[in-house]
Order: C-alpha cells, then structure tokens, then sequence
C-alpha cells in the first residue's frame, strides 16, 4: 500500500510542484473519509490539486463555482414536470460525484453553504422529501479566500468543524516557481493523467485505515491535546469530540500512507495542525498556528 500511495503523491507532485507536505495529506484527508479546505489567495493551485486529485484516482470530477447569488438547488439538483413521463424528473445537481470541488465558498450565502452540511455528513441528501445517497466515495474540496477579500462570508464553526482538515498552499519556492514558468501549462499535464488507483483499491485503502491500531497510550496523548485545547486562554471553546475523531482517523491514514499498521505519536503531529487549526481560529485569524504549535509543546507525549 505504500508503494501505491508513494507513486500516487509523485505523480501528483510532478503537477503541483514543490508541494509534496500539502499533496500528501491532501490524499490522507481522502483516505481518512474525510472533507478538505484549502484557504489561499487566488492563483496558488487549488484547483490544480483537486483536479489532479481526481484524475489520478480515477474519480467523476465536478467543479461549483460559488457566488453570491447561487441557490441551493444549484448545488442539489431540481425538479422538473416531463411532459411525457407525466411525473416529476428530478435532474441530479454537480454534488453527484465523486470529487466536488465547491470553489470560493465563501463567496456564497450562509443558506447555500449549509446545503453542504447534511451532504459532507451524512453522504446523501434530501430533497423535495426524498433522502438520495452521493456517490461513494465522496470528496468535497472547498476553497475559500482570505477573509481580508471581499465579498466574502466567514464560514460558521457548524460547517468548518465538517472539514476534516485545512490546508495552505503558499507560494512555490523559487526553483518550482522556476520549473513552473518554464514547463507545459498545469492544465494541459493534468488532462493527460492516467489513474493510478482503482476505485477498488481506493477503497481497499479507506478500510485498510480502519484497521490500523491505536495503543491506549497513544489515545491517552489524544485526550490531553482535546483537553488542554478547552483550557486555552482566549478561546470560547477547544477541539470538539468530532475533531479528535477526525484526528485519530487521520493519523490512521498518515501511519497507513508511511507503510504501518500502527500509529505513533509523530503521526498524531503529523496531521494535528491540519485538523486543528481552523477548528481554533474563532475570528481571530492568523493565531490558530501559534495555539497549534503550543499545544504541541505543552502537551508531553508520555505522562
């Protein structure tokens, strides 16, 4: 399984370049069954990642651009009287995929960004009083600019807390910028990549992540990071009950990823400040990374 994932992040890299960190938990957040945003200002390759995401698994790929005036069935799917059926059509809106990139949604109203609520949770949704199941797997990616830009709207903590993790990209270090500006366009590489995972193996590899064994030491660590977050000066509230679910799920996947099928306490910091951050920002953007990094240092892995 290592050797698979290892090829799967290399070709990935030769798209994103010089982002090797991002991409790989980019795939362990899939593994783990689990929701990513990505915050960055425009241009960084957010797209580029998902898509290649998709692509290289072998993924139906849908893209919603979101904008202030989109609606809830823009995202859902509508209903539509067939003259000839003589009944309701319903008409599947871009959720129905495997990969759904929901690109700046924090352009969109609160009342559209919570029609994802019950998709990312649940893996299905309901409309017109009919419960329908999304595709398995299903991967929302959302990007979200910077709250300083305009025409954005803050996320409310309901729907961060369903982001299993958040990453940034940042901008490339000058050799990959170099090798970018000198190589084929991204988006010409990405249309000519091949899958390198079978749906198949994809989901051998989600439940290979459910096997992987964590000691009672190692969930004792988890609890202290969960209960010193509740103690941080400054904050209305810590990591929830969820979070640290999502945390061990994801140090699964990452243990799994580097060829284990045990987690250590470095697979837990590994993947920490990607599920934490975001669930600590609480409107006080730019001091999550220094609440992560002093949980880190506070909480001792043995005790």
């Amino acid at each position: 399984m290592k050797k698979l994932t290892d090829a799967t992040v290399a070709t990935l890299n030769e798209i994103l370049l010089g982002k090797d960190e991002q991409v790989r938990l980019a795939l362990c957040c899939l593994l783990a069954q689990g929701h990513l945003l990505i915050e960055d200002i425009p241009g960084m390759g957010k797209t580029t990642l998902s898509h290649a995401l998709a692509k290289v698994l072998g993924l139906s790929y849908q893209r919603i651009q979101f904008t202030n005036d989109l609606l809830p069935a823009d995202v859902l799917g509508f209903s539509i009287y067939d003259k000839q059926a003589g009944s309701l059509v319903f008409h599947p809106g871009p959720i129905f995929a495997h990969v759904v990139l929901a690109d700046e949604i924090n352009r969109a109203s609160p009342r559209t960004q919570s029609a994802l609520l019950e998709a990312m949770e649940e893996r299905q949704v309901s409309i017109e009083g009919q419960t329908r199941p999304l595709p398995a797997p299903f991967f929302v990616i959302a990007t979200q600019n910077p709250l300083e830009q305009g025409g954005t709207w803050p996320l409310p903590e309901s729907q961060l807390d369903r982001f299993l993790m958040r990453l940034r990209l940042g901008y490339p270090d000058p050799s990959a910028e170099r090798a970018l500006l000198e190589g084929e366009d991204r988006r010409e590489l990405t249309s000519r990549m091949q899958a390198m995972i079978s749906q198949a193996d994809l989901g051998s590899l989600q439940q290979g992540v459910a096997r992987v064994t964590t000691s009672p030491a190692l969930l004792d660590y988890v609890q202290r990071l969960l209960e010193q977050s509740r103690r941080m000066p400054g904050l209305v509230y810590g990591l929830s009950p969820r979070a640290g679910l999502g945390l061990v799920r994801a140090a699964r996947a990452w243990a799994l990823m580097n060829g284990r099928h045990h987690v250590l306490p470095d697979d837990i910091q590994a993947v920490f400040p990607a599920v934490a951050e975001h669930r600590l920002e609480q409107g006080e953007s730019g001091k999550s990374g220094d609440r992560v990094r002093q949980l880190l240092q506070s909480v001792s892995v043995i005790e």
